[in-house]
This record gives C-alpha cells, sequence and structure tokens, in this order.
C-alpha cells in the first residue's frame, strides 16, 4: 500500500515543479498575447491531470523501476550466478563472463526505448513531415538498436571499469564522420533521436542498471561508475539513425542502378 503521507509529499513537491511552467505559460497568454484562454476549465483539469500523472509515475519509480533494476543488475552479478555460466578458467571473473548483464542491456534498452512515448511522437511527425519517406517504424528500430548496443557497450565499460570519456570522445568522432555522409535530411533527426531516448521510461531504469552494477561488481565505485549509462543512451542512437540512412540511401543506389541495367 502507498503510504498518504509519502503521495502528499510528492504531490506537493510535483505541484511546486509544474507552478512556474504554468505561470510561464499563462503570463504570455494574459501579458503578452492579451487572449483569454479557451475552455479553461478544461486546461485546469488537465494541469491537474498532469500533477497527478507525474505524481503517481514518481511514486512507481520509487516502488517499481528503481528496486527492480537494481535488484536484476545485482543478481545478475551474484558470484552464485556467474560461476552457473562461467567461460574462464580459474577463480576470477573476466569481463565475458558477465554476458548475461550485457544481454539484459541490450534487451531492455530495446524494450523501453520502442516504448518510449516522446520517441513514438516524434517518430510519428517525422513520417508526416517527409511524407512518408521515414518509416515510422523503421526510425523507432533504429533509435531502439542504438539504444541497446549503447546500453551493452556502457554495461562492459562498468565492468572493466574502463573511463568514460574514451568511448563518448570515440563515439562522437563517429558521429561527426558520419554527419558529412550521411542524407542531409536524416542528420537533424538523428541528433534529435540521441535527446527523446533520455526520457520518462528509459532514464530510470537504465540509471538504476547502471548504480546496480556499479554496486555489485568488486572494485566499482556507484559515484564513479555508475553513471554515464545514460551518456551512451544518448550518443549510440544518432549513429544507428545515421548508419540506417546511409545502408538505406545505398540500397536505394543499387535497386536503381539494377533496374537501369536491365531496362539496357
Amino acid at each position: 500500500m502507498i503510504a498518504w503521507s509519502h503521495f502528499a509529499e510528492i504531490f506537493i513537491d510535483t505541484v511546486s515543479d509544474v507552478v512556474p511552467i504554468a505561470s510561464i505559460i499563462f503570463g504570455f497568454q494574459f501579458a503578452v498575447l492579451r487572449k483569454p484562454i479557451a475552455n479553461p476549465a478544461k486546461v485546469m483539469l488537465g494541469f491537474f491531470y498532469v500533477i497527478l500523472g507525474l505524481s503517481l509515475f514518481l511514486i512507481g519509480l520509487d516502488l517499481a523501476l528503481f528496486p527492480l533494476g537494481e535488484t536484476m543488475a545485482s543478481q545478475l552479478t551474484a558470484p552464485n550466478f556467474i560461476k552457473q555460466f562461467q567461460l574462464s578458467l580459474g577463480a576470477n571473473f573476466e569481463w565475458f563472463d558477465y554476458y548475461w548483464v550485457y544481454l539484459f542491456a541490450f534487451f531492455i534498452g530495446f524494450s523501453t526505448t520502442i516504448a518510449e512515448p516522446s520517441l513514438i511522437a516524434v517518430a510519428l511527425k517525422a513520417n508526416q513531415v517527409s511524407g512518408g519517406s521515414i518509416s515510422v517504424n523503421g526510425l523507432r528500430i533504429a533509435v531502439a538498436l542504438g539504444v541497446a548496443f549503447g546500453i551493452s557497450l556502457g554495461s562492459y565499460r562498468i565492468v572493466v571499469g574502463d573511463p568514460i570519456h574514451y568511448y563518448i570522445i570515440f563515439g562522437y568522432v563517429i558521429v561527426v564522420i558520419q554527419t558529412f555522409y550521411a542524407p542531409k535530411l536524416i542528420i537533424p533527426l538523428a541528433y534529435d533521436s540521441g535527446g527523446v531516448t533520455t526520457s520518462t521510461v528509459t532514464v530510470p531504469l537504465v540509471a538504476a542498471l547502471g548504480l546496480g552494477l556499479a554496486s555489485t561488481v568488486p572494485g566499482r565505485n556507484p559515484m564513479i561508475d555508475g553513471f554515464g549509462l545514460i551518456a551512451f543512451a544518448s550518443l549510440f542512437p544518432m549513429i544507428s539513425v545515421m548508419g540506417y540512412a546511409q545502408i538505406t540511401q545505398w540500397l536505394n543506389k543499387e535497386t536503381k542502378r539494377e533496374d537501369e541495367e536491365n531496362a539496357l
């Protein structure tokens, strides 16, 4: 059962977070635009739904997503579990002995990204604006694969303890190179795709996974090694979306070339 005192505390905190946003919106509406708000009763009811929904979501994070992510990480890195599937010889575990962690990170990254509401909204708008040339499902799968690979690589980094900036620098070098060769239509969308992945569904589970890994892998510090997975979740979708566009462009050119050869 949810303690009502806990719910009331989170509800009040949410109100204090939403009130500044509402103040700016209403302030511009009355002071700058100087027009009344259409359907003020519905607008106020909508703000109440937003506050209530955010409050329940935050409670859900505390009760479900964060504990579940940390529990899964601790169970997957438990010595007794790893010994059942250990690939290396000897008493010490090697990085490849944690392959269940990488697999779990891949699937959790893919599934949470596919379910991300902000990504669905961006994919639908991109499909409308492009006249259907950008597939909704194609974009969502490309972004989800980027997030999945990024979180798996980030989990590997936590296990081996490498400095995070080496991975980030190398990743952005790839992004810069791809920017010169990817279709211009997809570049802004690819950069936005890296941002929409860090939203309501993905961030809680990814953060919990990183903290859980850093807390259970020997020699890791949660403050130093536990954070940073979200950076991987933001970086690699840009690579995967531009790569998806480049592959599609190449396939279209090959198809066009074959059609021309057949016509001759």
